[in-house]
């Protein structure tokens, strides 16, 4: 394989490693903080103890993501040095914001937390952890941003070759960045709510705890379903932006061909993209497409066929990414709604099939998570600039195939091993449950 396949395999590799701890460090963070500030106004030790548990497991978490996520963003000056040369002006400005103001915030209060249970006050404390989400999920923003650009390129002329800033103010209020950020914050929030429900679970079946997962699942159920529902709404919004700002990555998503107004959507299709046609096209809603693209049932959609071959993205994995994200995250929205029933009307004891459900349910928003990323990256092919800049052109030119094989063999060794770490570390103390509080 050239340089510039294995490099793209190996940032994309190393991307959805990281992003496999990220989404719970953003949603845990939140709910942590709201268990402490209950243990502020309530005095009740449980909400403390229920603090320690999952923040152990959130400490776990956080580690091995910073681990995982540094080396990213070196890659754009090792493998991406042409694409680093022709956007930095643009793109090294709101990753120099996240990590000189967010990451380094998020750090220091971090240390606090982690190491501040008995020598602050608890309202210190619990400050201390609510600055801690505060600033995971301004991180997060500011990485967006720099993402939303690379979607919808904003504020910037082209001189000399290179992208240059002419509105930094453009840039942080880019619609199609906000979109992006709402979209996987929520999320991210969704993931934390199916994690601390699939443990809760776990314990509550085995009558472990019940006055501290109860408590857990009741506030996880509650956050679970907003966060799904809104997930769902973001989504669409997404899909909007999408429709006007990249219409070729919509027309992947949906498999859609021919350009029509009133465009009716295959419920069972599969795409033959060779034949420039779907091999499976069945079930028809007139208008639907164009509803659900553009909120108009007789909005135009354009088709594949539109667009050069060579800028089509590929086809089949932005439609099955697409589609399987979809149905996970119908599924996860029915599921935390019966958590939250069952928790409501008091009967999480008496939901056994339930609670047998919810600890097999936490892989769910890990995968829908990922797939979103495909149809994100892979639906914007062959740009890495929509529309200004294509993939091809970012490499960098001194690097070798060897080189890369190289570097790639090693991050996937190490990022396995700790992807594997993590794995076993927050089953292990998931499993073992809190301890007592020591104040």
């Amino acid at each position: 394989m050239s340089a510039l396949i294995l490099s793209r395999i190996q940032f994309a590799a190393t991307a959805m490693f990281h992003f496999l701890f990220v989404p719970l460090t953003l949603g845990l963070s939140v709910l942590i903080a709201w268990w402490e500030w209950r243990y502020v106004r309530t005095n009740d030790a449980t909400y403390l103890r229920m603090a320690r548990f999952w923040g152990k497991l959130f400490l776990i978490n956080f580690a091995l993501g910073i681990v995982t996520g540094i080396t990213m963003e070196f890659q754009f000056g090792m493998n991406w040095a042409e694409f680093s040369k022709f956007a930095g002006d643009v793109f090294g400005a709101p990753l120099a914001i996240e990590a000189t103001a967010a990451f380094f915030l998020e750090s220091t209060f971090i240390g606090l937390w982690a190491l501040g249970w008995t020598k602050v006050s608890k309202k210190t404390h619990a400050l201390a952890i609510t600055i801690v989400a505060f600033a995971s999920n301004l991180s997060g923003l500011w990485i967006l941003l720099a993402n939303g650009w690379m979607q919808r390129p904003v504020g910037f002329v082209l001189r000399n070759g290179r992208a240059e800033m002419t509105s930094f103010k453009a840039l942080v209020f880019n619609g199609t960045a906000w979109s992006i950020f709402l979209h996987t914050v929520l999320s991210g929030f969704t993931l934390a709510a199916f994690f601390v429900l699939g443990v809760s679970a776990y314990h509550l079946l085995r009558k472990r705890e019940a006055g501290l997962f109860g408590k857990s699942f009741r506030t996880a159920a509650v956050f679970g379903l907003t966060a799904a529902f809104l997930t769902a709404v973001s989504g669409d919004m997404r899909g909007v932006d999408v429709s006007r700002t990249q219409p070729a990555k919509l027309a992947a998503m949906e498999s859609h061909w021919e350009t029509a107004s009133g465009a009716a959507m295959p419920l069972l299709a599969w795409p033959d993209a060779a034949g420039e046609r779907n091999a499976v096209d069945a079930i028809r809603i007139p208008k639907l497409l164009s509803f659900l693209s553009f909120h108009d049932f007789g909005a135009e959609v354009k088709g594949l066929k539109d667009f050069p071959v060579e800028e089509r993205p590929p086809v089949l994995p932005t439609f099955l990414s697409f589609r399987i994200m979809v149905g996970l995250g119908g599924a996860m929205l029915l599921l935390a709604l019966w958590a939250w029933l069952a928790s409501r009307r008091g009967r999480i004891p008496a939901a056994p099939l339930l609670l047998k459900l919810l600890p097999l349910a936490i892989p769910l928003p890990y995968l829908a998570i990922q797939l979103g990323w495909v149809v994100a990256e892979v639906g914007r092919q062959p740009w890495l600039v929509y529309g200004v800049f294509k993939t091809a052109d970012g490499a960098s030119k001194s690097v070798s195939a060897g080189q890369v094989a190289f570097s790639l063999a090693g991050f996937v060794l190490v990022y396995g091993i700790l992807a594997a770490v993590d794995a076993i570390l927050l089953v292990k103390y998931a499993r073992k449950g809190p301890e007592e509080a020591s104040r």
